[in-house]
């Protein structure tokens, strides 16, 4: 039977969760004792000790050594996330103890990704010695994520929330929608295009009940139309991009700002089509429970500045 969380957390050690990465690395008790600075006996008795800390057998034990089970991979994750959130908080200790640096964890829709690439820019320019880390997700997965405290700050929307009293925010204006195609489309030297014009392209859209997706179902329905059938959906910036890249036929409807580079370098033109919906504002997003650190602080005064 599995332990009980108190359980784990009063026996389970620091050097144990070492154990497991190395042993996940080497394959072997003497090569991962090596790793870690302990005697093959130490590595073994240690084994022993997790396993039965969490009442599972960790490994399988082969001729070739030893090969992780379901159970153990799950361990090893975790035991991974704990070794790097501990490289972090001295990151942010440093920083910290000399008034500058430290480390920055943001979240990041995709429409909001321009935005933060040029605040980060100045940023870093004022502290040279601050460690980033950007994850671009939808606005649920953001918002789960700075829940857990994965994140220091979101650039999301908190609408898609069930309990959106628990987050601090500071809305920015609402972000102009542009119509994106490949450069060899039917359409694109075409004037004053019709949405109408657009049913025989293919689409790529946002998922179903992301907020982009809402403002592009509501625009299709003022325009008395049906929602284009067979579009492939996805939240991925990269996926939109190399998808209208090779295929000559998909049509896209993402924010002005994420479209301006590809638009600059002739990558994709922008049809003469105006999408009369407004877009939902996103928002810079922070726990309302949690103070805002230096770093934090100071990257959402180059956000709303």
């Amino acid at each position: 039977m599995l332990p009980s969380f108190t359980t784990i957390v009063s026996r389970l050690r620091l050097k144990q969760l070492r154990l497991l990465i190395a042993l996940d690395e080497h394959g072997s008790v003497r090569k991962a004792s090596d790793a870690i600075s302990l005697s093959q006996p130490g590595a073994t008795k240690a084994l022993h000790e997790i396993e039965a800390i969490f009442g599972s057998s960790l490994f399988e034990r082969t001729s070739k050594g030893l090969d992780a089970n379901d159970m153990g991979r799950c361990v090893i994750r975790y035991a991974r996330l704990i070794h790097t959130d501990l490289e972090h908080l001295r990151e942010e200790m440093v920083g910290i103890l000399q008034g500058h640096g430290g480390r920055l964890t943001v979240g990041t829709i995709m429409g909001a990704v321009p935005a933060l690439v040029d605040s980060l820019a100045r940023l870093r320019e004022k502290q040279p010695e601050l460690s980033v880390a950007v994850i671009e997700d939808t606005s649920a997965r953001l918002l789960s994520l700075l829940d857990q405290g994965r994140l220091d700050v979101a650039i999301c929307r908190t609408s898609v929330s069930q309990r959106p009293t628990a987050y601090q925010t500071r809305s920015r204006a609402p972000e102009p929608l542009v119509v994106v195609a490949n450069p060899m489309h039917a359409l694109a030297d075409r004037a004053a295009l019709q949405l109408a014009d657009l049913m025989e392209s293919r689409w790529v859209v946002f998922p179903v009940n992301m907020p982009m997706r809402l403002t592009l179902e509501r625009e299709f329905r003022q325009a008395g139309l049906s929602f284009p059938l067979y579009a492939i959906e996805t939240s991925s910036t990269f996926t939109t991009l190399s998808l209208l890249l090779q295929d000559r036929n998909l049509v896209a409807v993402v924010p002005a700002d994420v479209a301006q580079m590809a638009l600059d370098h002739s990558m994709l033109v922008k049809l003469d089509l105006t999408i009369n919906s407004v877009s939902e504002p996103y928002e810079i997003v922070t726990r309302a429970d949690v103070e805002l650190t230096v770093p934090v602080a100071l990257l959402i005064d180059e956000l709303t500045a």
